[in-house]
């Protein structure tokens, strides 16, 4: 019928009694599905090394980060906005962030993750996730978000990646240029006609005006590794799917060809109090009437120092540790004396030593009542996507700005 296999194929020759050839024997096995399952095994094992490897860049470049990012923050917090210089250091803060925002689009390529959910506004984040990725291309963007639009409790770098990869799919498949329109808006999904579990979604609506998907390809985009470009991994969309899965959400692609394509996304909607990003260079002033003793642990010493920098800006007592070990002594040691810790920053992972997920059992032997916050450079961590569960009391992922740390505590010491 025309169609392809792959074959193993042996030979063997038939003697007389003379042993002389006088024919052969041909062996064909049709090895076409050994070959597929050996590749697919091979792409996985591929997919596990990149995954190895980006924990470790994760860990090593997010400490690097949060060095730059907190002598940034400290460094805007002491200039006149009106100052040229304000702007630059403006500039260089949104750049350190979206290099963690790269980085975390490596670890959930590779490994996946649980997302670490905020509530939070939809529509900034699809819109810098756009601008970002057609950056100096000739495809621009059509935004209409309804008033009133409700939040949504999301990873925002989880959901960042989901919008870049479509757009960049759509980007791809109008290549002389063109709009894509995205718009959201409130769905009420009572009738559960979306298979959602809830009655309030948000629908968030991409659509391009490129070549479209044939109907017999449509129902394979998001299978992992089917991909119709010459130098695609076909990876993209099967992340996409996965990450709205775990949100709890739906997604949905329509196309025709010469018509465009439209992924129709659906997230669970929010009421209540929004947990935006702390606005760009946004001051906090200095010394606060902020009092307490925090404990810094963590492996790094460029890290140590500028948190110490940071909270002491704010007018904290600071006290460090390399490791877990120490810092259980430096806590126990604060106690007996009657002057014990109020809030303890522990380092998730500290390489050939007690990381944060050890010392906070043992300090909780210590003292039910410590308040300990995790941090990692590695937020793919089940531990920093249910950190309560593990004993913290709260979590921030590096590189993390003073705003953020700040709040944070305040929050804890007050209870």
């Amino acid at each position: 019928d025309g169609v392809e296999r792959i074959i193993a194929d042996s030979g063997a020759p038939i003697r007389d009694k003379d042993s002389r050839i006088v024919g052969v024997v041909l062996v064909f096995r049709d090895v076409t599905g050994k070959e597929k399952v050996e590749a697919e095994l091979m792409k996985i094992r591929k997919l596990e090394s990149v995954g190895v490897l980006a924990g470790g860049i994760a860990h090593d470049f997010n400490n690097i980060l949060a060095a730059i990012l907190g002598n940034i923050n400290l460094a805007l917090m002491s200039t006149d906005p009106e100052d040229r210089r304000y702007d630059l250091l403006a500039r260089a803060e949104k750049a350190s962030l979206r290099a963690k925002d790269l980085t975390q689009q490596l670890l959930t390529f590779s490994k996946g993750g649980e997302p670490v959910k905020k509530v939070t506004s939809i529509h900034e984040i699809i819109e810098d996730s756009a601008s970002f990725i057609l950056r100096g291309s000739n495809v621009k963007c059509d935004y209409d978000f309804a008033e009133g639009l409700w939040a949504v409790e999301i990873d925002s770098g989880q959901v960042s990646q989901v919008v870049q990869n479509i757009i960049l799919n759509a980007s791809q498949a109008m290549p002389d240029g063109g709009l894509i329109e995205i718009s959201g808006e409130n769905y009420a999904n009572a009738e559960r006609h979306i298979p959602v579990d809830a009655d309030d979604l948000v629908r968030i609506t991409i659509r391009d005006h490129g070549a479209g998907i044939p109907g017999e390809l449509l129902e394979r985009v998001f299978d992992p590794y089917f991909t119709t470009k010459k130098e695609g991994n076909g990876l993209g969309l099967a992340i996409t799917h996965s990450i709205i899965a775990k949100h709890g959400g739906h997604i949905m692609v329509d196309s025709s060809p010469g018509e465009g394509t439209t992924f129709t996304i659906y997230l669970v909607g929010r009421s209540g109090e929004i947990s935006t990003e702390a606005e760009v260079g946004k001051a906090v002033a200095p010394r606060e009437q902020a009092s307490g003793k925090i404990l810094v642990m963590d492996d790094e010493d460029m890290v140590r120092d500028i948190v110490t920098e940071m909270l002491g800006y704010l007018g904290y007592e600071v006290l460090t540790a390399k490791d877990g070990v120490e810092a259980i002594d430096i806590y126990r040691q604060n106690l007996e004396d009657g002057r014990p810790v109020d809030v303890v920053l522990l380092d998730l992972t500290i390489p050939g030593g007690m990381g944060g997920k050890e010392a906070i059992k043992k300090l909780q032997d210590l003292d039910p009542q410590v308040k300990a916050i995790v941090s990692s450079g590695y937020s793919n961590d089940p531990v920093v996507a249910d950190y309560r569960s593990y004993g913290f009391s709260g979590v921030v992922n590096k590189p993390f700005r003073l705003n953020e740390l700040a709040g944070m505590i305040s929050g804890l010491i007050k209870g």
